[in-house]
């Protein structure tokens, strides 16, 4: 439907003005003498240039999402009506479009929709974790104490991810360089050392010989080598997104030596902080457990959750399903069964997250203090040995001529 733009004048003879999507202009005009404005002007909204170019859209960040949910929390606990703080949220909101989904969302609850169900439209925004604590915030009439959880869940959640992606920037940047020195050093240095060989004469060295047939090799198939590594990225992609080679993937990263160790502390970082907001939010642990496994992102922890949750609807103890995933180290898996037995499970979760978080940290640390030395070593071994075997034809020569 399109969208207009209007301005009206109250009963109090105060401007208002707004957007609102509708059928027709008429449409439009009727609704707001419904709401008693009055000399009410309405157009069409034109068409951003964004409606016809996708990708120039702003992308909806998880930090919009965290500060939305902060600044509701309190203009809701401050007593401001619903419409009126979603009104507020939309026109101070930077990002257009996150601004746009607001505004929709609001015109939806005038409708009279719930704000959990108006939400769900949203899916990729709003994810099932976030309308099933806010479907329990409306229903407990506690949804600025939701709201704040939500945003202190969110920030720690993006402290995490951000701490595992800066541990593996240092190592991907250092490959990058390695890949862009060699190519250097093969498309334009080895051919000026050939040259120089070449009016020499002589046998060269093994060596050397190999790494010219390389930068020749390099400089007549580069177009070759790099459609094999998009079509071997592309059947990667296409392998992982199957059932069969997630499981493969993920199984392998979760027992690769330093960074399976990692992972496996972020997942119960996140278990446990996911199913304690949850928890201590009033979402039964049962519907939880399968959320939590939904978020997890890795089809393996996922599976060890929907297993511990089958368990539990036979009348199990979550802690004695868990223990036998494999996946969560028996100091959890005790501190989960104390939780269960006094009653304060949500508190003991929060507690594990708050102790794997800094186990996340050590991690982190020793894994960058690990990989350091040994990229340092790769990518001085590879270019240094590509600069010793283009002087060993020098040496040789040296030693002929002394």
């Amino acid at each position: 439907m399109p969208v207009f733009i209007w301005e009206a004048v109250t009963k109090k003879d105060e401007v208002k003005k707004g957007e609102i999507e509708a059928v027709d202009e008429l449409t439009v005009r009727g609704l707001l003498r419904r709401q008693g404005f009055k000399s009410i002007e309405v157009k069409v909204k034109p068409k951003d240039l964004m409606e016809y170019l996708p990708f120039l859209k702003g992308k909806i960040k998880e930090k919009n999402v965290v500060v939305f949910c902060r600044i509701f929390s309190t203009m809701i606990n401050a007593g401001l009506p619903l419409i009126q703080c979603l009104d507020l949220l939309a026109q101070q909101e930077q990002n257009k479009e996150f601004a746009k989904i607001i505004r929709t969302v609001k015109e939806d609850i005038e409708g009279g929709t719930s704000l959990t169900n108006a939400l769900k439209k949203y899916p990729k925004i709003f994810d099932e974790l976030f309308v099933n604590l806010i479907a329990a915030g409306e229903a407990g009439g506690i949804l600025d104490v939701i709201l704040e959880r939500l945003s202190n869940y969110m920030e720690k959640a993006m402290k995490l991810k951000a701490r595992v992606k800066g541990a593996m920037t240092y190592p991907a940047a250092v490959l990058v360089i390695s890949v862009a020195v060699v190519a250097l050093l093969l498309l334009k240095v080895i051919p000026v050392f050939k040259k120089m060989f070449e009016g020499m004469g002589g046998q060269l060295p093994g060596l050397t010989q190999a790494l010219i047939n390389a930068s020749e090799f390099m400089q007549s198939y580069w177009y070759f080598m790099a459609a094999v590594v998009v079509v071997i990225y592309i059947a990667f992609v296409r392998f992982y997104r199957t059932e069969k080679g997630r499981w493969a993937i993920d199984s392998l990263i979760l027992k690769s030596p330093v960074f399976g160790e990692l992972l496996k502390k972020v997942a119960v970082a996140k278990f446990s902080r996911t199913l304690s907001t949850m928890m201590s939010s009033g979402v039964p642990i049962l519907e939880g457990l399968t959320i939590v496994s939904k978020t997890s992102g890795n089809v393996v922890v996922e599976a060890a959750l929907l297993k511990t949750r089958q368990s539990i609807s036979e009348g199990k103890t979550i802690a004695e399903p868990l223990a036998e995933t494999g996946i969560f180290p028996p100091m959890v898996v005790q501190m989960i069964s104390v939780g269960e037995a006094t009653g304060a499970l949500d508190s003991m979760l929060n507690k594990i997250a708050i102790f794997y978080d800094d186990e996340v940290d050590v991690a982190v640390d020793a894994m960058t203090a690990l990989l350091e030395p040994i990229m340092m070593v790769f990518l001085g071994g590879v270019v240094g040995g590509m600069i010793i075997a283009m002087y060993l034809p020098i040496f040789k020569l040296a030693s002929v001529v002394g």
